[in-house]
């Protein structure tokens, strides 16, 4: 397969490919004497490939390029660990929403093995774990590529998705989002002043 195909085939940028393909990030591609980039999808060894799907999301239309950016790091990662991607799944909607259609398709298709995700709460605000535990009986799993270092920043990202979950209720989606980063910028004050010298 072409390159321009296998590009088109994992939804991210012909550029975005050939970079993959100068960083020796894609296993199975060669260049022909024509220039032309093949990327070879036969199943090595005759094994059963596992079908891999990533998950990208974000909030609101405004955010459209990151969510873009947030694909193609996926893909490289996925690459990288020598997944063959099956499925790319973009969606734009909140964290909190529990009804988000392109998830809950991703969820019972259970074709896909591993779902790659950036972050956990891309996937969810609460509840991955019993997401999570569900897939398991599946033998099936969420990969999640950056996890929150320390389980105080968990802590803490819990607590700044209630109290959005909350204001939002209370105060409308606008006037719940500088609430919660005025909120956010006193939480973080406080902890600044709490840390000694």
């Amino acid at each position: 397969m072409k390159l321009s195909d296998w590009a088109k085939k994992q939804g991210i940028h012909y550029k975005t490919a050939w970079n993959m393909y100068k960083k020796g990030l894609l296993k199975n591609a060669s260049q022909l004497p024509t220039g032309t980039i093949i990327i070879n999808e036969e199943k090595e060894n005759n094994e059963i490939p596992v079908k891999v799907a990533v998950y990208a999301r974000v909030s609101s239309n405004e955010n459209k390029d990151n969510l873009n950016r947030q694909v193609e790091r996926l893909l490289l990662y996925s690459n990288a660990k020598g997944y063959k991607v099956d499925k790319v799944v973009k969606e734009i909607g909140s964290g909190l929403n529990d009804k988000r259609p392109k998830l809950e398709n991703l969820l019972l298709d259970r074709n896909i093995a591993i779902i790659v995700v950036e972050h956990k709460d891309r996937l969810s605000r609460f509840g991955l774990n019993y997401i999570e535990k569900l897939l398991e009986m599946q033998k099936r799993k969420i990969e999640i590529i950056n996890n929150s270092e320390t389980d105080k920043d968990d802590l803490m990202q819990d607590f700044v998705s209630i109290i959005t979950s909350f204001t939002a209720r209370l105060y409308g989606l606008r006037r719940s989002k500088r609430k919660t980063e005025k909120l956010i910028l006193e939480l973080e004050k406080e902890n600044d002043q709490n840390i000694p010298s």
